[in-house]
């Protein structure tokens, strides 16, 4: 388990230190801070309310609660159970850590993966057959803002791995609940 963790750091610090450029410096703590989205989170409901009515607002509450509990399971469960350290807490690393942004908390999972991978799996699974399209750049998104969380210097990879484990898999539970309950909500091709 010892050289999981070595490694883990060092791929932490070829992110972290390894990529460093002005670019990365400038974007990357933006696209991972919460707020900047909420533009994107008002459209896409706006969106399937105003196109698919009742539909839309169940997948809208279906998103927000995936997400909801996704956070928990994360923030609340896990982080407090395993207790690691973020790297940008650890007092003597092994390796420099560069922190663009503040830190605090613990680290195992990294909640923006499990959050951004929990809502882009299920928008996938809703609504992925009517816009086949949206299925990349949503995976895309859930990654950038995943891998910014080690370039800011707050999460290690296994972190990020976990997270996005744990977002599929309750994207996958919160699908086969929300289908299973309204079969309808499924934006199929052939849906107007």
């Amino acid at each position: 388990m010892q050289e999981i963790l070595e490694l883990d750091f060092y791929f932490f610090y070829l992110i972290n230190s390894g990529l460093t450029n002005s670019l990365f410096d400038f974007l990357l703590p933006i696209l991972r801070f919460k707020l900047t989205w909420i533009p994107f989170y008002l459209f896409l409901i706006w969106y399937l309310v105003s196109r698919y009515k009742k539909i839309g607002l169940i997948i809208s509450l279906a998103a927000i609660l995936t997400v909801g509990f996704s956070d928990y399971t994360s923030s609340s469960l896990i982080k407090k159970s395993i207790e690691r350290e973020r790297p940008c807490n650890i007092e003597q690393p092994p390796y420099p850590v560069i922190q663009r942004i503040g830190c605090g908390g613990y680290s195992f999972t990294s909640s923006h993966a499990t959050n951004h991978f929990a809502l882009s799996v299920f928008l996938i699974l809703i609504i992925g057959k009517r816009f086949q399209w949206i299925k990349w750049p949503l995976l895309i998104w859930a990654s950038t803002i995943s891998f910014s969380q080690i370039y800011v210097g707050v999460h290690f990879p296994l972190d990020i791995f976990g997270g996005a484990l744990l977002g599929t898999f309750i994207a996958f539970f919160a699908y086969k609940i929300v289908t299973h309950y309204f079969p309808e909500i499924e934006l199929r091709k052939n849906l107007a």
